[in-house]
């Protein structure tokens, strides 16, 4: 028996149309962990591992998934203050789990590609270095960010100084402090300040705000490190179950194919 959520991963897999029998699929399946995080981390690793076999191959690991938990029900005030927590730990966890995780993961054949950092107005700047710091524990060059515009200059120079690159992740909501247009894309990589900067398109996202995932591939596609399928109905619609939205994910997963 399938999950709902395991038939979905293997169903990438079945989505993606050969050009011949004899011709290998030349796209990577991974997983954000931030889909099973309804689950702890050992948890949500067993998950993962166990479908190596239906053409997963790599993590992006949420960084929920990492730092200290905040229960359920919390109050306004148990909020405020959890917030100090998680910036504490941030700024002083030790590598050495980090490490001990990326092997443990390698081992069991999925390794993680990037780590998902998401940089917010509110950072400190020990806060903005660690992510990187914690990055390269991982054993990854590439990070991914739900990030505000707002942040972004300390960022940028950050992965300057790391040499690292941050991937902006989408939403489908334009706002003035959020990444969702493709505009708001071609602003953050542009120029010197941007050399560090990537992309990370939800075509899901996209889609919900009215923009052409496929389009927007054929244009930028050596800047997009990394994607996020889902889909979505237009006009800031819901998710749905693959196929039943507008997101072109057969023809992305098809042109990533044909473009390797």
């Amino acid at each position: 028996m399938l999950s709902r959520r395991t038939f979905g991963v293997a169903g990438l897999a079945l989505l993606l149309p050969r050009r011949a029998e004899s011709a290998p699929t030349r796209v990577r399946l991974g997983v954000q962990s931030y889909s099973l995080r309804d689950r702890g981390l050992a948890e949500a690793v067993a998950v993962m591992a166990g479908l190596t076999g239906a053409g997963l191959s790599t993590c992006e690991l949420w960084q929920g998934h990492l730092e200290p938990k905040l229960a359920s029900g919390a109050s306004a005030e148990v909020k405020r203050g959890h917030r100090d927590i998680v910036r504490r730990w941030r700024e002083s966890a030790p590598t050495g789990p980090l490490r001990a995780l990326a092997e443990e993961m390698r081992r069991k054949k999925i390794p993680i590609s990037s780590f998902n950092y998401s940089f917010k107005d509110d950072f400190s700047d020990t806060e903005i270095d660690r992510g990187f710091v914690m990055a390269r524990a991982l054993g990854v060059e590439v990070l991914t960010a739900s990030a505000q515009k707002k942040s972004l200059p300390k960022v940028a120079k950050a992965a300057a100084r790391h040499k690292m690159m941050v991937a902006i992740h989408n939403h489908s909501v334009i706002a003035e402090n959020e990444f969702a247009t493709p505009e708001d894309f071609e602003r953050a990589i542009a120029g010197d300040e941007g050399r560090f900067l990537a992309i990370n398109l939800d075509i899901g996202h996209f889609t919900a705000a009215n923009f052409d995932s496929l389009a927007f591939l054929g244009k930028h596609h050596r800047k997009v490190v990394a994607l996020h399928i889902k889909d979505r109905k237009r006009n800031q619609g819901p998710a749905v179950p693959f196929g039943e939205g507008d997101a072109p994910i057969k023809e992305v997963l098809a042109f990533l194919r044909d473009r390797r």
